[in-house]
């Protein structure tokens, strides 16, 4: 049977993602609730079928609108946050409003109305592992979170945690590696050195470029998603990866070959502060337990999807780029 799914920051680059995976796998009705801050963009959800879809602009924090929709829903996934490390660093308060105040407007609608409720989440809440550790992460890894953002974000897992022992929520939590495909803004690594290339600016590498990232495609983390909110335990935990660890240098380099361009026309520029050295994921849990698994096996296919997309839609992201880099630059970065 069809439910009526609310969809915190579906405007964004893995809401949207989800929104799109779910409309086109499912019968579900969906409503979205977007702030449209500078991270959201309505284009990402143009043209999806007006009788299952509908777009509500507005705040988590706004406790009148969100109880509302909660009224009005069968479940809630909630992806709606402050997700930037480097605007993290330059002004945190933006992330406590959303990632905290937000998560707990969120948390109090689902405990009145009890509804289902799921939590997208970030590795970044444990920190990071040395280069040559064998190690990932699991579900039972200590959190250590190293910025405002992630910081952040391990404060509203763990008021999820306290609302389901506490009030009886009806919760679960992923917590899910980078993700990379469509929709995803111009400043984020993958999509900025793709349109770096398309507009003939030579990619932008922090430091060494040693750092480690564990990628998986947007409608894998969609997917799985979908599969927590069907199958999973309340209470539970489950982290999202797709065994696609990188580090940043043979990214950059990728995206040169596949766009035909030589592989060292590429900068360094001065490292961030505090960057974590490596992620990785064990998603054993969720392959186990709930028989999930991921369709993008392959990171330079997924990688050669993603940068076909962004060239086609370069209407989409056009708009935002020149201030990305101008931001940038000011940076030295």
């Amino acid at each position: 049977m069809s439910r009526r799914l609310l969809v915190t920051g579906g405007a964004g680059f893995i809401g949207s993602n989800f929104v799109h995976h779910v409309l086109e796998h499912t019968d579900d009705h969906l409503t979205v609730l977007d702030k449209l801050t500078y991270a959201g963009n309505r284009a990402s959800l143009d043209g999806l079928p007006a009788n299952r879809f509908r777009f509500v602009q507005g705040d988590i924090t706004d406790r009148n609108l969100v109880d509302e929709l909660f009224a009005d829903a069968d479940a809630v996934v909630h992806y709606a946050a402050e997700s930037h490390n480097d605007n993290s660093l330059d002004n945190p308060r933006p992330f406590l409003d959303t990632n905290i105040v937000g998560t707990y407007t969120l948390l109090e609608a689902a405990r009145k109305h009890d509804r289902r409720f799921h939590h997208i989440s970030t590795d970044e809440v444990y920190g990071d592992l040395e280069l040559d550790d064998p190690q990932r992460f699991t579900e039972s890894t200590p959190y250590d979170p190293s910025s405002p953002y992630s910081a952040t974000k391990a404060g509203s897992d763990l008021l999820v945690r306290a609302w389901v022992r506490s009030f009886g929520v009806r919760a679960t939590i992923s917590n899910c590696s980078n993700n990379y495909g469509p929709y995803q803004h111009v400043e984020k690594f993958i999509p900025r050195q793709i349109t770096n290339v398309i507009r003939g600016i030579r990619p932008k590498l922090y430091g060494s470029g040693e750092n480690v990232r564990d990628w998986i495609h947007a409608d894998d983390h969609s997917s799985a998603v979908l599969t927590i909110l069907d199958k999973g335990a309340i209470g539970e935990t489950y982290l999202i990866g797709a065994d696609g660890e990188k580090n940043n240098r043979e990214v950059v380099e990728l995206i040169l070959e596949l766009m035909g361009q030589p592989g060292d026309t590429y900068d360094h520029v001065t490292d961030r502060a505090g960057h974590d050295l490596r992620y990785a994921i064990d998603s054993t849990k969720l392959r186990s337990e709930l028989g999930w698994s991921p369709a993008y096996r392959d990171f330079r296919a997924g990688l050669e999807a993603t940068i076909r997309w962004y060239r086609d839609n370069e209407s989409w992201w056009a708009g935002t780029k020149d201030g990305v880099e101008a931001f940038y630059a000011a940076k030295g970065q």
